[in-house]
């Protein structure tokens, strides 16, 4: 792969991740509002809030490739953030808890994807970022599949593949380098 396919991949993997960003601020912010335990809603707030700082770092990203968000996909994160919002208060607990961490689960892997993207076209100065951001989603899935497996039919459903250990995010991406 030349370094303009890896660029080009990029582009897109971040555009993506842009708007995703913004889906996931919105829903969360619903999420916290809608759940009664204090020490929840203040994680989940918390959440939100980085889930609005990737998105101010991967827009930074972008300029510096030249590049802008979908507009397509950012109106269409906007209403399927605000819809999952809407409906964290409508479906119960489990739900949105579970949601989540599948979908912070993939997160992890598509940062992941990123870095290597970036690695591969040259910019280096994003690989740091985008492996910090990889490990943040981390914690976003460890807390929702923590949460998730409290309760009573958590530990019925059948759980999305637990990603491997955080310390393994650099770790593998060192040695994926280095080949």
């Amino acid at each position: 792969m030349t370094a303009d396919d890896s660029r080009q991949k990029l582009v897109k993997l971040l555009q993506l991740a842009y708007s995703a960003e913004l889906a996931a601020a919105y829903a969360y912010r619903g999420h916290w509002h809608s759940v009664r335990d204090q020490e929840e809603r203040v994680q989940i707030e918390k959440i939100e809030n980085e889930e609005l700082h990737h998105r101010h770092l991967v827009g930074e990203m972008l300029v510096e490739l030249d590049a802008t968000p979908k507009r397509i996909s950012e109106l269409r994160a906007a209403i399927l953030g605000r819809t999952l919002g809407l409906l964290c208060h409508l479906s119960g607990w489990l739900a949105p808890m579970y949601g989540a961490g599948r979908l912070e689960s993939g997160n992890i892997v598509e940062y992941e994807i990123a870095a290597g993207n970036a690695r591969d076209c040259g910019k280096e100065n994003f690989i740091d970022c985008l492996l910090g951001m990889a490990e943040v989603e981390w914690e976003h899935e460890e807390y929702f599949r923590s949460r998730v497996l409290l309760h009573p039919l958590g530990k019925r459903l059948s759980m999305w593949p637990q990603p491997r250990p955080r310390e393994m995010i650099r770790a593998s991406f060192v040695r994926e380098g280095s080949k």
